[in-house]
């Protein structure tokens, strides 16, 4: 019999491409998603196919699925600035109730649990790589708290279901990550910077641009997800890419990559955005097996094509 995973945020970035890997490996996939954030053209190659399922819903409510389940892969959450500073309440509830509910439903089926967790659990971090052991330096209060502090609660929820219910747990801290299917007007530097460079606006940079992102094509980090899925590893391990650049050379790139003949300006740095940010990988490294693959010029020429192709086709 086929295994049968579960991913909430099915029809969102990296919730689609996790059910299109999942589906390739053989597996029956129920994709669960409500449509705040996600979007249903994400997964409409997969409509009709044997063994995926879509159903519409919202996970902070009681989740019920027929029959087997093997993994629940819980990926429901706003996950870019503008999503979650204008979905607060909904984030930090999906956070809280629809972890809950995703943890209930693998303790129920017996299935391993994997929670998408984020580098912002470290938020402006005090120490350079980040790594697993570190405990972050986040504020609760601050408008980005609502993200983050929902998916730390959402990493000790889970350690609680593994310890006090024996529930096979999976965490993963997902660092930047970007590919097709993102949004162009996610709030996220990369689809901002490719937007404006393929309509020829200026490129606008938060703050003096020299705060520090990984970025992490999404083929590689599915690689990643998919191992740790499989592997024994209950404990949070960080997936990304390690390869650290300024907010400024990532301009400067999608602008000699696009052709374009846009500028960069400069705007005021939003409340507690992270100075620096790059992963430790070592554990993901030793556990796993796992490194970044794609080349950063690669998988941003791919992306950019991604995005090209869907100007054209709404022009």
């Amino acid at each position: 019999m086929k295994k049968v995973a579960v991913v909430t945020g099915g029809a969102g970035f990296l919730g689609s491409h996790l059910c299109d890997r999942l589906m390739s490996e053989g597996h029956e996939v129920v994709c669960i998603d409500n449509l705040l954030t996600g979007n249903l053209d994400n997964i409409a190659h997969l409509f009709g196919k044997d063994g995926f399922h879509f159903i519409r819903h919202d996970v902070t409510n009681y989740i019920h699925i027929p029959g087997n389940v093997d993994y629940v892969l819980h990926f429901a959450s706003p996950a870019s600035p503008i999503d979650y500073l204008e979905l607060p309440i909904q984030t930090l509830k999906v956070g809280s109730l629809g972890t809950h509910k995703a943890l209930g439903l693998a303790k129920d089926k017996q299935a391993v649990f994997l929670l998408a967790s984020t580098s912002e659990v470290y938020g402006d971090p005090l120490i350079h790589p980040q790594q697993e052991n570190y405990w972050g330096n986040v504020n609760p209060i601050g408008p980005r708290g609502v993200y983050d502090e929902a998916k730390r609660f959402a990493e000790s929820m889970t350690m609680a279901y593994h310890r006090y219910h024996s529930v096979q747990t999976r965490i993963v801290r997902i660092f930047n990550t970007y590919g097709p299917r993102m949004r162009l007007k996610d709030g996220r530097a990369l689809p901002a910077f490719i937007s404006q460079a393929l309509t020829g606006e200026d490129l606008t940079v938060f703050g003096d641009g020299n705060q520090t992102r990984s970025f992490c094509y999404v083929d590689d980090l599915v690689e990643g997800i998919y191992r740790l899925l499989l592997s024994g590893e209950n404990y949070p391990v960080n997936i990304g890419n390690p390869e650290e650049i300024t907010i400024n050379q990532m301009a400067e790139e999608v602008i000699r990559f696009t052709g374009s003949s846009s500028k960069i300006i400069h705007l005021p740095l939003p409340e507690d955005d992270p100075k620096i940010r790059k992963p430790d990988i070592t554990r993901a490294k030793n556990i796993l097996g796992w490194s970044p693959k794609v080349d950063r010029e690669t998988g941003v020429k791919k992306t950019i094509e991604y995005f090209r192709a869907g100007m054209g086709n709404l022009g």
